[in-house]
């Protein structure tokens, strides 16, 4: 069964998609994983893109929701959310300070904490209009997608 995964190209372009909507590997993880399918380097890197951005809406739209529940809560749960609030306001300055630019540089840096679902949660902690945190996450996104593709194929090198 997991054969087809590897084997089938169907298989490799939804793997290479679902990859790319995990939280923490997101689009670092799903080039190389398509190029490792065999998938050319511009498909891989259009999976990964389009799979990293398919969940962040819904991110922006629900996490604010939950969010606001959850602070009002009177309970353990609430106090945490209550300052897991304040510290995210207090750790958001380059996105305060710059918002649609500074969304867009916290999401493009390819490193663990940053990223489409890091940017989406400041999105929405911020209280962004999903019209001007969407546009930002993209950019950031293709940013980081081409870091990534260059240091797969040794543009740029790391070490």
């Amino acid at each position: 069964m997991l054969d087809w995964f590897y084997t089938n190209p169907t298989g490799q372009i939804l793997s290479t998609i679902f990859v790319a909507m995990l939280p923490c590997i997101e689009l670092r993880g799903a080039i190389p994983v398509g190029v490792a399918f065999g998938l050319s380097p511009g498909m891989a890197f259009c999976l990964s893109l389009i799979g990293n951005m398919l969940p962040v809406p819904l991110l922006i739209l629900f996490t604010r929701h939950v969010f606001r529940w959850l602070t009002c809560l009177d309970n353990v749960i609430g106090r945490f959310m209550r300052a897991m609030e304040t510290r995210v306001h207090n750790k958001s300055d380059l996105v305060i300070r710059y918002r649609s630019i500074g969304l867009c540089l916290l999401v493009a840096i390819p490193l663990p904490g940053t990223g489409a679902w890091t940017g989406a949660m400041v999105a929405a902690f911020l209280d962004m209009p999903l019209r001007s945190a969407l546009p930002a996450i993209l950019l950031g996104v293709l940013i980081a997608g081409l870091i990534v593709l260059s240091i797969t194929y040794g543009v740029i090198t790391v070490f």
